[in-house]
């Protein structure tokens, strides 16, 4: 009965279909998948929204095919995102995956997607894993790998002189991954790594080592409501203003709204923010804008970006996709050929980007809050893991 209850769980879940078409019947199916519940909730929807953007300034189509996009909501649970994924590729013969979810869900679905051969485009993971020895050539990483934001705050905070950081991510891969790619490029002492529940909601205890640590400098991890959480409680404790405090992911576009002015003066590492001064951005924020009458953030730039690599893949391959191992080729190819709202843009070996790092600070400007560009820390930054990659 347990069993039965879950597996109608995961059938609700991916049976919502939004039909980006005149008719019924679709020329071309992409599945999404990410988690559309939940604290975690604005991570998975801002992918999507942007993706769809980029579908509809299209007309609905990609490649000149008509699209039909299948959502599903992998409630952060590996499980069920494996389900999701099982059933995208055997059930509805997706000719594409986006999103992916987080990257313990990514991880949990490698081997089933490299078996698939159904091209896969992660939105808003990036696991060493899928960069090194476990790459795939149908699998890709539109977002980012994971080290590389940790590895820009590193550089940063190494070239500021911080002799003594304090590092605070949530215990999964990319919490992980974050603190690895850190310590690549920071050389001082580390006073602690604390790794925290996934979902917590509570930072009171962690807040008080944290002061009682002697550190001169905080670097966290910490996406969607977490880091909502955990950046207002830093503020109420008195730690911003006081300690420097850098982030990846913490404070963005995504959660900005909900922390407002707690957040000024806290400095993150991002490939992408609402500030950088180039075409394809102005008018990825003014379309993102108009339809859904807030900012964007890079999971929506991901997205976006997304439905342009396919655009041009699907071209490409004259809307024949039926042959995935070239399908899965020119979706490599198409990433040197779009415009990318991120600026400098193309596929590694790895099917990863190579991008700019940039560094951003939290201001506040006439009783609003922004983010203020700062410092590029890694230029055309290639992962390290690229090379272990046989691709």
């Amino acid at each position: 009965m347990k069993k039965w209850k879950f597996s109608r769980q995961v059938i609700a879940a991916v049976s919502g279909v939004l039909l980006i078409s005149t008719g019924a019947m679709a020329e071309l199916k992409v599945g999404f998948s990410g988690p559309l519940s939940g604290s975690q909730a604005v991570v998975g929807q801002d992918q999507l929204d942007g993706f769809l953007l980029g579908v509809a300034m299209r007309g609905g189509k990609l490649g000149d095919q008509k699209v039909e996009v299948i959502t599903a909501d992998d409630q952060l649970k590996p499980e069920v995102g494996v389900q999701i994924v099982r059933q995208f590729t055997q059930r509805d013969r997706v000719d594409a995956i986006v999103g992916l979810g987080y990257s313990n869900i990514v991880v949990a679905n490698l081997p089933r997607l490299k078996e698939s051969g159904v091209v896969a485009i992660a939105t808003g993971a990036g696991p060493s894993q899928m960069a090194g020895s476990d790459c795939g050539s149908n699998v890709f990483s539109v977002s980012f790998q994971n080290d590389g934001f940790g590895e820009a705050i590193g550089k940063l905070m190494q070239d500021r002189g911080y002799k003594n950081v304090y590092l605070m991510a949530p215990n999964y891969q990319a919490g992980k991954d974050m603190l690895v790619g850190f310590k690549r490029f920071y050389k001082g002492d580390i006073a602690a790594e604390v790794y925290t529940q996934v979902g917590q909601t509570d930072y009171s205890a962690e807040i008080t080592q944290l002061q009682a640590s002697g550190a001169d400098a905080l670097f966290m991890f910490y996406t969607g409501g977490m880091g909502v959480n955990f950046t207002k409680q830093l503020s109420q404790a008195g730690v911003i203003g006081k300690l420097p405090v850098y982030s990846t992911f913490t404070v963005d576009g995504a959660n900005l709204p909900a922390i407002q002015g707690a957040a000024v003066g806290v400095v993150s590492a991002n490939m992408w923010d609402s500030t950088l001064d180039n075409p394809a951005n102005k008018a990825f924020i003014k379309a993102f804008q108009e339809k859904y009458n807030r900012l964007p953030s890079a999971y929506a730039a991901n997205g976006y970006d997304a439905a342009a690599i396919l655009d041009v893949a699907v071209t490409k391959m004259q809307g024949k996709v039926d042959d995935r191992a070239a399908f899965a080729k020119a979706v490599h190819d198409a990433g040197a050929q779009i415009k990318s709202v991120r600026g400098p843009f193309r596929f590694n070996n790895n099917n990863f980007p190579i991008q700019n790092y940039y560094a951003f600070e939290i201001v506040e400007d006439q009783g609003s809050y922004k983010s203020k560009l700062i410092a590029t820390p890694l230029v055309e930054h290639e992962d390290v893991y690229a090379k272990s990659c046989p691709l």
